[in-house]
């Protein structure tokens, strides 16, 4: 699945006449990246979901010929469900019981996500998040078994869910990616508690007691978030650097 719902609020005015999906980098949409990314990991099924000029999203697909996969829109135009919401909206889509890759449309990176998909798997996760040790303010908190604890904003000290204590210790922080996998089995925490709009962080956070939520840890990963108005200028040049990697190709 690939969130591409987001107003792109960060991106403006770029953003007022179409949506951050769409916005271009080295001559072709971020969508298209991310779409091209995943096709070469193996995947031939996708759901994106829309929402801000989404029907520019879709008419973009369908003049692609879906890329030549199976391509389904989650339609969030009535209303916009974040990320929680979106996913469990989406998982209705998807036919089978296999787990469910989720990106976000705005990150660029050297994940090798048919390896993160195994992980995962061989795991017994609900959930699988990809982490790595790149600096930042906030940070999703693990115990010795990779399994979530909370989150920690180290500039503020600013901890979730409510009665979270981040030890050094006993803890390890790390930066999230963009990129998770969930199994099935993760809706089983969701389907009553959880309706409507709501972020899966917040979820996350919440259910990590019952729910196992876990990491795949690596302990660098070249990453860009486009959806900073800053990075846009140093998105061709991350794309150049990573497809001229003899070890990673981006599609």
């Amino acid at each position: 699945m690939i969130f591409a719902a987001g107003l792109g609020t960060r991106l403006r005015p770029i953003t007022d006449t179409i949506p951050k999906a769409l916005v271009p980098i080295a001559g072709r949409p971020i969508l298209e990246h991310v779409i091209k990314k995943l096709k070469a990991a193996g995947f031939n099924e996708i759901i994106i979901n829309v929402h801000h000029f989404g029907q520019q999203i879709i008419d973009f697909i369908q003049a692609n010929n879906n890329f030549g996969i199976t391509i389904h829109i989650s339609d969030e135009r009535d209303m916009l469900l974040d990320t929680g919401g979106g996913i469990k909206r989406a998982i209705k889509s998807f036919p089978s019981n296999e787990p469910i890759l989720i990106h976000n449309v705005d990150i660029l990176s050297d994940i090798d996500l048919n390896k993160l998909y195994r992980f995962h798997i061989e795991s017994g996760n609900d959930a699988t998040l990809m982490v790595s040790q790149r600096e930042t303010s906030r940070y999703l908190v693990f115990d010795n078994r990779n399994r979530l604890n909370g989150w920690i904003n180290i500039n503020t000290g600013e901890t979730k869910p409510e009665g979270f204590k981040y030890n050094p210790d006993i803890n390890n922080k790390y930066a999230f990616s963009g990129v998770h996998v969930v199994s099935k089995s993760i809706f089983n925490f969701m389907e009553n508690k959880w309706t409507g709009k709501f972020p899966i962080m917040d979820f996350y956070l919440n259910e990590c007691n019952t729910a196992i939520i876990g990491a795949c840890f690596k302990s660098e990963i070249k990453l860009i978030d486009i959806g900073k108005p800053n990075n846009l200028e140093k998105a061709e040049e991350f794309i150049s650097s990573l497809s001229s990697n003899d070890n990673y190709n981006l599609y």
